[in-house]
C-alpha cells in the first residue's frame, strides 16, 4: 500500500525548540537534541518511503523558512508551513491538504520519539490495509503516530492536547464512531526532563551526552 507521510516538526532554534527540556539541557542543548531527534525521524521516514516506493513525504514545520529547512533536512521532500491554531486544527489542515491531492492513506508522526523506526512504520502501513485507523500510543498518554484513510474531524476536535488523556479519548472517539482501530506498540516520547533516562534504555544515550551543557 502506497501512503503519504506527514511529519510535524520545527526548525531548531535555541529558546524555541523543546522548551520543556531547557532546565535540563539549556536552550542550545535542547535545540541540538531536537535537531538530532528530527534528523533521526526523517531518516527512518525516508528509508521507509524508499522501501514502499513512495515519494509522498511532507514536512509540516514551524520556525525558520523553506530554504532553512531544505538546508537542514535536504531537498526531495515537500515542505509546508504549519497554520495557526492548536495541534488539532493544524493536524486537520495538514490531513485535509493531503487528501485533497491524493487518495492514499496518511501516517502522521512527530519527531519526539526516538524509538519510531522503519519496522514500526511498516507495521502501521500493514495495519491500515484492513483497519480504518491506526494509533501508536505514547507512555505519557498521548500518541506518536496516527494513520487514517480519510479525514475524521472528530479525532482532532475538543481535545486537551498535551494532556495524558489524548490517546484514551482518541481511542474512545474511534470506538464511538465504529472505526476499526489497530494499536501499535507503546513507545516513549521525549518531552520533559523526567523522560531523559529513557534514552539510555532505548540506546540513544549518546544524544544526551552530545547535547548536555
Amino acid at each position: 500500500m502506497t501512503l503519504g507521510l506527514l511529519i510535524f516538526t520545527r526548525y531548531p532554534e535555541p529558546g524555541r525548540s523543546k522548551t520543556r527540556l531547557i532546565p535540563a539541557l539549556g536552550a542550545t542543548g535542547a535545540a541540538q537534541f531536537h535537531q538530532k531527534m528530527a534528523e533521526h525521524t526523517l531518516h527512518q521516514a525516508r528509508t521507509f518511503a524508499q522501501a514502499i516506493k513512495s515519494r509522498q513525504i511532507t514536512v509540516w514545520f514551524t520556525g525558520g523558512n523553506v530554504k532553512l529547512m531544505q538546508a537542514w533536512l535536504g531537498t526531495g521532500i515537500n515542505y509546508q508551513i504549519q497554520p495557526e491554531g492548536d495541534l488539532g486544527a493544524r493536524l486537520l489542515y495538514a490531513l485535509g491538504h493531503h487528501f485533497q491531492t491524493t487518495d492514499h492513506p496518511a501516517l502522521v508522526i512527530g519527531t519526539d520519539c526516538p524509538e519510531l523506526t522503519v519496522p514500526i512504520l511498516t507495521q502501521a502501513q500493514e495495519a491500515l490495509t484492513n483497519h480504518d485507523l491506526v494509533i501508536g500510543p505514547a507512555q505519557d498518554g498521548g500518541y506518536y503516530l496516527i494513520g487514517l484513510k480519510k479525514v475524521i474531524p472528530e479525532l482532532f476536535q475538543t481535545m486537551a492536547w498535551g494532556s495524558d488523556q489524548v490517546f484514551r479519548k482518541s481511542f474512545a472517539i474511534a470506538q464511538d464512531l465504529g472505526l476499526s482501530t489497530a494499536l501499535l506498540p507503546e513507545l516513549t516520547d521525549i518531552d520533559r526532563p523526567d523522560d531523559l533516562p529513557q534514552l539510555d534504555l532505548a540506546g540513544f544515550g549518546h544524544w544526551l551526552k552530545e547535547s548536555s551543557p
